[in-house]
């Protein structure tokens, strides 16, 4: 009788009562309804028929955002989705005060980059991505809380436009590069122009210098033997004047 006894009570009690706890876990305990406490990692064992146990994942959990059609504040209509990493540090919390953690997050996550997102122009939503996903993150922490849930990060992972704004987008950016173009082209007439400039200045207190300028150019023709050189009308003036430089230079040495 005492065999059958012991092997009633294992069957019955001990056996049902033994629940295993992973490393990531914690499990909470309610006993006839009432929050009992927590169990950590291993072997635990609770009253059976009266105790019961949830076991909850305390690991960071991945929540893809799905896309949210937009409106901006500078009214264009934009598709955004984002990616949101959480984390349950408090399991009582998570199962008390909310009936699905994860459902929860999802949506107020969804209407929160909606509310946060329309608030930014476009080309904000494009340059200040980091300024938008740390104000998500605030505001999801302020609802988070209560249930015993961290927001650690919050990324906005794609944003589509619609395909005329694409190509306005196309149109601007070249428009943008011609206007770069145009302006180092100008930038580089003007310092063509100041450097002609001050060679103008020198041609003019030193004649000799044009002279010579003609004489370096025409040599430089002279190198295409299938070129026809053009010798122009005050070349024989130039030779003269080359002529007389190098006696007055003589003249100077001596």
């Amino acid at each position: 009788m005492s065999f059958y006894l012991v092997l009633f009570v294992i069957i019955f009690i001990i056996l049902p009562g033994l629940k295993i706890v992973q490393q990531y876990q914690k499990g909470v305990v309610f006993r006839l309804g009432k929050l009992l406490g927590t169990r950590s990692a291993g072997l635990n064992w609770i009253i059976p028929y009266i105790d019961h146990m949830r076991k909850v994942d305390m690991r960071i959990v991945t929540l893809p955002i799905p896309p949210q059609k937009i409106i901006t504040k500078d009214n264009v209509s934009v598709d955004v989705s984002a990616v949101a990493y959480y984390q349950i540090v408090d399991a009582e919390k998570s199962i008390i005060s909310i009936e699905n953690v994860m459902s929860a997050i999802n949506q107020i996550a969804q209407t929160t980059m909606r509310n946060i997102v329309g608030k930014f122009q476009l080309d904000e939503i494009l340059s200040e991505r980091e300024t938008i996903n740390k104000e998500i993150r605030a505001v999801l922490d302020t609802h988070t809380e209560a249930w015993g849930v961290v927001i650690s990060v919050v990324e906005i992972k794609d944003i589509e436009l619609p395909e005329n704004m694409q190509r306005a987008m196309a149109k601007q950016a070249e428009a943008e590069r011609e206007k770069r173009a145009k302006i180092i082209a100008a930038e580089g007439e003007l310092a063509s122009a100041e450097k002609l400039s001050q060679a103008a200045d020198i041609m003019l207190a030193h004649p000799i210098t044009l002279q010579l300028r003609n004489l370096q150019t025409m040599a430089e023709i002279s190198v295409e033997k299938n070129s026809t050189i053009i010798f122009p009308a005050q070349f024989m003036s130039t030779v003269a004047d080359v002529k007389k430089f190098i006696e007055s230079e003589t003249k100077a040495v001596k």
